[in-house]
């Protein structure tokens, strides 16, 4: 596992735990998040924990400010009334989405994605809702487009303030999805040779452009989001693929078994985290 420690600073892959003699060992998603969340606490000492989920708004006094403005009259307002409609509505045959889940959908949003032991793989809660319409008849939601950003931002604010729950078993195959979720995110791809982490580990708060980095604890807990770049909103799916493009690398295919594990990953790291979901970006 030497490539994803070639994404890091010096400090960040001491802080991180990410390379070295350790990479040897067994996983340990356990002590990986508390590294995670120790980096940026550090880096970041005047941010409360809880705050990470605000990402760039808990980075800037100004930008904070008008968001906190605009969270007067949301600019996702229009997704979660449309994905309460849909969760509601009946599917042909007559049932609905809570019967997929448990609790009724209702307020579990902080415990995806999941580990799914008879698979042997990451189920992602976008994931989950797309098995859940094609084993009532009906055909699949795009994963970048706006019936799923609807579905997943509704459910999403059924959880606001649960805080992250992600659990790993101790299943070799789970352990090996955190790990190569870990591996994607710190491994250089593309034109611009850049990580996850590039952005997200050695440079949140800074600028790209206009654009603030987010900080990458915490990252997930917002989605989905309104980007005002969009002009509409977007699924993790979408941002995952959007970054690729960014960093001009090649796109996966969304729900592909890397970003499953990607997720799996940042999810994990940033348990004890609230859900702030859905959000607005810039």
């Amino acid at each position: 596992m030497r490539a994803p420690c070639l994404a890091l600073t010096v400090a960040a892959a001491l802080a991180l735990g990410a390379c070295g003699a350790a990479a040897a060992d067994k996983p340990n998603p356990a002590a990986d998040a508390k590294a995670f969340q120790d980096y940026f606490v550090k880096k970041f000492p005047k941010v409360a924990f809880d705050d990470f989920v605000n990402g760039p708004y808990s980075m800037n006094a100004d930008m904070r400010k008008q968001w906190e403005e605009k969270e007067e009259f949301p600019p996702y307002e229009f997704a979660l009334d449309a994905g309460k409609e849909m969760f509601a509505k009946p599917f042909k045959n007559g049932k609905t989405y809570a019967d997929c889940f448990p609790n009724g959908g209702i307020g579990i949003r902080q415990n995806y994605p999941t580990f799914d032991d008879k698979e042997g793989k990451v189920i992602t809660l976008e994931l989950a809702l797309n098995r859940c319409r094609e084993a009532n008849g009906e055909q699949p939601y795009s994963y970048v487009k706006d019936e799923m950003a609807s579905l997943t931002a509704y459910m999403a604010f059924t959880s606001r303030g649960k805080r992250f729950d992600i659990k790993i078993p101790d299943d070799p195959r789970a352990l090996e999805a955190f790990e190569k979720g870990k591996e994607y995110f710190y491994t250089r791809r593309g034109q611009l040779n850049f990580s996850c982490a590039s952005c997200h580990v050695q440079s949140p708060g800074e600028r790209i452009r206009a654009e603030i980095l987010a900080p990458a604890l915490g990252i997930l807990n917002a989605m989905p989001i309104y980007r005002s770049e969009w002009s509409g909103m977007g699924t993790i799916s979408r941002r995952f693929v959007t970054c690729n493009s960014q960093t001009r690398a090649v796109p996966l295919e969304p729900q592909s078994d890397e970003y499953r594990n990607l997720e799996y990953y940042l999810s994990y790291v940033s348990n004890g985290l609230p859900v702030s979901g859905p959000g607005a970006r810039p």
